[in-house]
């Protein structure tokens, strides 16, 4: 796992061997990021991370300058592996939470601007995340949910659906 870009550019952090999530590739995060920079300021938004899996996009995030950022993760192994990497990363803006993603997003009081949610790709239930995000007005105004799956998985007929971005087995689908 690498950072792409940022204060920590080029920073490589391994995994355990008994880790189990898939991070997202460094070819279509950094395509991700880019096009995030041409709408959003990093340093006045705030960021929800669900099913954080490795903490890559948060990472990412807080390296490019993000002051706010949530991050939700329930695998134990996964929080460890988080938590450890912001400890020697020093990274103050990054808020960690060890629940079921659904669960907090269906009792957060927050907003955010940018909502990313990276459920494992065989999850069943997708669908209902666009749903919570919208039926409880979790995002400030222009506010975009991104979320990844895989090419199997077609959300483009939900409400507030704007557009799904393709690179290699990982999609982006973007919600406003």
């Amino acid at each position: 796992m690498r950072i792409v870009s940022g204060d920590f550019r080029g920073r490589h952090f391994s995994p355990p061997k008994n880790f189990t999530a898939r991070p997202t590739t460094d070819f279509a995060k950094e395509s991700l990021f880019n096009i995030i920079n041409n709408h959003f300021d990093f340093e006045e938004i705030a960021v929800l991370d669900l099913f954080s899996g490795t903490g890559s996009i948060s990472f990412e995030f807080a390296s490019r300058g993000c002051k706010n950022i949530q991050l939700v993760e329930l695998n134990a192994n996964h929080y460890s592996f988080i938590k450890k990497v912001i400890t020697e990363l020093g990274l103050k803006q990054i808020t960690t939470v060890r629940l079921n993603a659904f669960k907090f997003i269906e009792s957060t009081p927050s907003k955010y601007d940018i909502i990313f949610a990276d459920p494992p790709y065989e999850m069943k239930g997708v669908e209902a995340i666009p749903e919570t995000v919208f039926g409880r007005n979790l995002l400030n105004e222009n506010g975009w949910l991104i979320v990844e799956h895989s090419k199997q998985t077609n959300l483009s007929k939900l409400p507030r659906f704007s557009e799904v971005r393709n690179y290699g087995s990982v999609h982006f689908s973007v919600f406003k």
